[in-house]
């Protein structure tokens, strides 16, 4: 037995590492067919990244959201990286049954490190086996995060990981029995039951279950590795090693997420200039080896957990989207043509085939097909992602979130969606009259520029207007950025109107743009057309810097004599205007109304004291929550107004469902599943609450047409409301203060902005 196990082992470790080797060359070369991106943005202050890695693996701070899922998965990879000199034990065995490792072989703080770590990853392997065994889609359906993922590539890992856990243990309490371990020991603490029961067997036998479990432990470790080698997609497997460099190059190096504001459009890792775009520039992603480098890796590093489906508005809803499916599609097909574009395969700008036909006759037949594929594509067209996949996003950045291994899947769609929009013109046609009002009038709605300022008169208090009752922003504390939902739609209105309110009572200071200002183009962004959210972007930050003075310098400072404090009602402009304008040269503090209001009740300068009673729960918009870390101020303020009693919908704050108005579908008709504001307000409606809150005017749209449709229906009561937060606070304040109760407002800290 033992010359059996040393000769199959020895033959396992080699070829094994020599084809492990030759996957990772491979690996390395299929990244390098992606696309450059700009200097710095994946390499900047190294250290922080470092520092981000340790603390995401070893804190697992994703993982640990969900719960014993996070803490089995955490002992099962620390078990993975910190057990491998387990494997060089394993080898001495081989030769030599008794033999431990050299100097730290009998020492009892690795011993015991080796016995606990060993355990609970046989344990934490065993929770994770179990909880895919009860989540299956055939018990779920949908509603199994791993529907659609490789179960037979789960149950090899699993199975692996299950084994060699097993063998670590019963190694370990072989070599207790065999160093006659007589009397308990602190480095056989789990083991010593087992080490007892070896140690009644004779000398031989404990020789020849060494000899097998060693080998056992060697031919199963490196059988995987020999499996995974040959199988560079399977991301299951190979996310244990992409993870760590996936997240070392992710966009924030301080660990945020990649959500917020958009990435700059590139072409061949530079920006594209719009006014003067250069000959070569290509416009969006057609095909996959136009995503970067960091896309094909993100590709590679899925491990098909799941998350991402599971938390998605457009999957929990019925419609083919799931981020979890797409980043495994693309996955797929960029493996899958690798070996063709390896060889020097790829179109030229002309549609010009680029490699040498010599090279290319060496390409198997199944890349060469993969390569014909187009990647966005109907399945009679054969197409790697069907377009309702892609245009049934919201881009609200739930897989984003959730995403252990920080995947950055709303990137990879707008990319797509850019080529589809500039260069094909193929988007649902609804989204084309938002685009022409755009164009031509500057809003969504294609109304005229002075119905901005109509808001103004419907107040009995006067709203300074820059340019004409101010001459620029140093006479004012704050901006208010109305939008254009604030400024045009009706129900968003009146939470213009509540807002403007509350600033006049509590005595803020605040002017308004004079009608001339344009939507952000967040919608425009978002749906693909880069080149109108620019133009747009661009007009407004002249505007901007226009108002706050920009030129008028404070001499002894030499800047700028106003602070550029700009407060926005819309979550989307708060998230353009803070963290996409500085692409386009404006520089401001953006703040939130929220967050502005809770400031000033925490302050004294506004004090709801009229009940408004009643159940009320509270809807967080994504582009305020997950986007832009916005979750207590709105909670604050509830909190603050008498006889409200807040109960929490089961999926908010980080978990929070999208309304569906997000990435230009405020624009776009629901065409397939359920709508995504109706399942919603399902939800908000299984409290029974009175009032249903959010801050965002696509929010508050979305929300109170589907509790008006229920209301028809006889599903809700006719009394319930869909109110923003700032007209729940100004119906509690309206009631006059006894001025005994007002607090000094100079303690209080100012309001975070958005950077």
């Amino acid at each position: 037995m033992q010359l059996a196990a040393i000769i199959v082992s020895l033959v396992l470790i080699v070829v094994g590492v020599a084809l492990f080797g030759r996957a990772v060359l491979e690996l390395y070369k299929f990244m390098r067919l992606g696309q450059p991106v700009p200097a710095g943005t994946r390499t900047d202050n190294p250290y922080q990244r470092t520092v981000t890695v340790v603390r995401e693996f070893l804190g697992h701070t994703r993982m640990n959201r969900w719960g014993v899922v996070g803490v089995a998965h955490w002992f099962v990879a620390v078990g993975f990286f910190s057990l491998l000199l387990t494997i060089v034990n394993a080898i001495g065995q081989l030769f030599q049954a008794d033999w431990i490792l050299p100097v730290i072989g009998d020492w009892a703080p690795y011993n015991m490190f080796v016995e606990f770590i060993g355990t609970m990853t046989v344990l934490g392997i065993l929770v994770l086996i179990g909880i895919r065994q009860l989540s299956k889609p055939g018990k779920a359906g949908r509603k199994s995060r791993f529907a659609g993922s490789n179960f037979g590539q789960a149950y090899f890992v699993e199975t692996v990981i299950l084994i060699v856990g097993v063998c670590i243990f019963t190694l370990h309490a072989l070599e207790g029995a065999q160093h006659h371990v007589d009397g308990y020991e602190a480095s056989f603490f789990i083991s010593y039951p087992v080490v007892k029961w070896f140690g009644g067997m004779d000398v031989s036998t404990l020789q020849n279950l060494t000899y097998f479990f060693a080998g056992l432990k060697i031919a199963t470790s490196f059988i995987w590795m020999i499996v995974v080698a040959l199988k560079t997609d399977m991301g299951v497997a190979w996310h244990r090693f992409l993870a760590f460099p996936n997240i070392w190059f992710k966009r924030d190096a301080a660990g945020g997420t990649a959500l917020g504001g958009l990435l700059p459009m590139t072409s061949g890792g530079k920006a594209i200039d719009f006014t003067d775009p250069g000959e070569d520039d290509v416009f969006g992603v057609s095909q996959v080896e136009q995503f970067s480098w960091k896309g094909l890796l993100d590709f590679s590093t899925c491990t098909e957990c799941g998350r991402c489906q599971s938390q998605c508005p457009a999957w929990n809803t019925g419609k083919p989207l799931s981020p979890k499916l797409l980043i495994m599609s693309l996955r797929d097909h960029a493996h899958a043509k690798a070996p063709y574009l390896l060889a020097g395969g790829g179109k030229t700008m002309e549609g010009e085939e680029k490699g040498s036909e010599e090279a290319l006759k060496t390409v198997p037949a199944a890349a060469l097909a993969e390569a014909e594929r187009p990647l966005i594509g109907t399945a009679e067209e054969n197409g790697v992602i069907d377009p309702d996949v892609l245009w049934s996003c919201t881009t609200c950045g739930a897989c984003v979130e959730q995403c252990p291994v920080d995947i950055e899947h709303v990137d990879h769609i707008v990319d797509m969606r850019r080529y589809q929009v500039m260069i094909e013109s193929a988007f649902p046609s609804e989204a084309g009259t938002m685009l022409k009002n755009l164009e031509k009038k500057g809003n969504p709605w294609g109304l005229a520029k002075k119905q901005r300022l109509e808001w103004t008169k419907e107040v009995d208090f006067e709203v300074p207007v820059v340019g004409r009752d101010i001459e620029d922003l140093t006479e004012v504390e704050y901006l208010y950025w109305v939008g254009c939902a604030g400024a045009l739609e009706d129900r968003a209105k009146k939470t213009t109107k509540a807002f403007a309110e509350l600033l006049h009572i509590a005595g803020v200071t605040f002017a308004i743009m004079g009608g001339d200002e344009k939507c952000t183009g967040d919608s425009a962004r978002r749906l693909g057309n880069e080149p109108l959210f620019q133009e747009l972007g661009m007009e407004n930050v002249a505007a901007l810097n226009m108002a706050f003075g920009e030129d008028d310098e404070d001499e002894s400072t030499k800047k700028p004599k106003s602070a550029k404090k700009i407060v926005a009602t819309c979550p989307h402009c708060l998230n353009t205007l803070g963290n996409e304008y500085p692409q386009l040269g404006g520089d401001y503090e953006v703040i939130h109304h929220t967050q502005l209001l809770q400031h000033l009740v925490d302050a004294g300068k506004l004090v709801p004291v009229t009940p408004v009673e009643g159940i009320i729960t509270y809807h967080d918009p994504c582009y305020l929550g997950r986007h832009n870390k916005i979750y207590t101020p709105p909670r604050e303020i509830i909190g603050k107004v008498p006889g409200l009693r807040n109960e929490e919908m089961h999926r908010h704050k980080e978990r929070g469902f999208c309304c569906g108005a997000g990435g230009a579908r405020m624009w776009m008709e629901e065409r397939i599943g359920k709508r995504i504001n109706n399942e919603r307000v399902d939800e908000a409606l299984s409290l029974n609450p009175d009032i249903v809150s959010t801050a965002c005017p696509f929010c508050l749209v979305m929300l109170t047409d589907s509790v008006n449709g229920k209301k028809n229906d006889g599903q809700a009561k006719e009394s319930i409301q869909v109110v923003d937060v700032a007209q729940l606070l100004l119906d509690s304040v309206k009631t006059p203060l006894d001025p005994a109760g007002e607090t000094e407002p100079e303690t209080e800290p100012e309001p975070e902005p958005v950077k």
